[in-house]
């Protein structure tokens, strides 16, 4: 059996693609899995790094909603198609599962030419244009929320790093506390703005940091690797604001946190809801919305707040994030409330999505 994923571009697109060939590697070692990607996608890097095929194709961008440019795009993508469907041929592929992205789009129309079936998922709670052509030609069509309008789709969540989905915070925070120079025991709060940062959370952040640590709060602040890191002076006695640029084991940041203050990509609504970590969620301010929509059902169901960017100043964390932090059992009640909106099965389940289309064409 060959599968090819098609989720290039950015990491949300390819940690549920390589959490998926991870499960299809664990039930048959012998699975063949090739990523599709472009020469400008995180893929160059993330796919080789967890060992697996990368088959770059021509990148043709679409538009993120109708506009003339869409007239564009069909001549546009006939090279990207015909690239596409050779590996397709070369692999002899048994499923196309696809993540939205540069590279779904091609190799959905490609499995759809050589009549390879078609699996999708959406991670965003707005699906993308790629992923709304992809469904209608699909055997099966996963999604992250479960008020996706997207026709015919089974609600499983997003797949995971084995990492997050199976990490225990309160058997491994012991561990994860002493890794970041963290006391063991005071309550601690996260702050991330995504892989590469974001300026006015950090910001933010520094203002209020004195703040929170008179009031017993230790922070650990990824600021991003493009972003510089604040000077800070921890005076003895007090609670540690620790920033660092990067953190490669967000297991290990998760279980040190007690909350974390973030925006709200799907991924990591999916991972925090998964370890049932809460959050103050902010929105990226730019876009279509999808972040606010991502975050808006965990936070109906009391695992999160939620606050525009805009919105988001010293005196909100203090009058907002400080209260819950200062709670245990607001604390333990929104912890609850997020593990059992989370999902930490869905790569399982994916899997399962993928054998069924294979099953379906053969039997057909």
């Amino acid at each position: 059996m060959h599968v090819v994923l098609a989720g290039g571009g950015t990491a949300g697109h390819i940690e549920p693609a390589l959490a998926l060939a991870d499960a299809l590697r664990r039930q048959d070692p012998t699975v063949g899995i090739t990523a599709l990607g472009t020469e400008r996608g995180l893929e160059t890097r993330l796919v080789p790094e967890r060992g697996y095929e990368l088959a770059l194709i021509p990148a043709v961008p679409l538009p993120r909603k109708p506009t003339p440019e869409l007239i564009t795009v069909p001549g546009r993508l006939r090279g990207t198609i015909k690239a596409a469907e050779q590996v397709l041929e070369r692999t002899r592929a048994d499923c196309v599962v696809g993540f939205g992205g540069y590279v779904a789009l091609p190799g959905y129309l490609a499995a759809k030419r050589a009549g390879v079936p078609i699996v999708v998922h959406e991670a965003n709670a707005r699906p993308g244009l790629a992923n709304k052509i992809g469904s209608r030609y699909a055997h099966g069509v996963a999604v992250s929320t479960p008020d996706s309008k997207l026709r015919g789709a089974r609600y499983i969540g997003i797949p995971l790093r084995r990492t997050i989905a199976t990490l225990d915070r309160a058997r491994v925070r012991p561990e994860a506390r002493a890794a970041f120079g963290l006391d063991p025991n005071l309550p601690t709060l996260l702050v991330s703005g995504g892989s590469q940062g974001a300026r006015h959370l950090n910001e933010v952040v520094q203002r209020v940091a004195p703040l929170l640590q008179r009031s017993g709060i230790q922070l650990l602040h990824v600021v991003g690797p493009k972003n510089e890191l604040p000077r800070v002076d921890n005076m003895p006695g007090m609670p540690p604001y620790i920033p660092v640029p990067y953190v490669d084991r967000m297991d290990l940041a998760y279980a040190a946190a007690d909350m974390m203050l973030c925006r709200a990509g799907a991924m990591t609504v999916a991972e925090l809801s998964a370890v049932g970590l809460p959050a103050a969620y902010v929105p990226l301010p730019i876009g279509n919305g999808e972040q606010r929509l991502n975050a808006q059902p965990v936070v109906n169901a009391g695992g999160g707040l939620l606050v525009d960017d805009a919105a988001l100043t010293p005196e909100w964390v203090q009058g907002n994030v400080l209260p819950v932090l200062a709670d245990p059992h607001r604390l333990y009640e929104m912890s609850r409330a997020a593990a059992e909106f989370g999902r930490r099965d869905a790569d399982d389940l994916l899997v399962g999505m993928v054998y069924e289309a294979i099953a379906a064409r053969r039997n057909a």
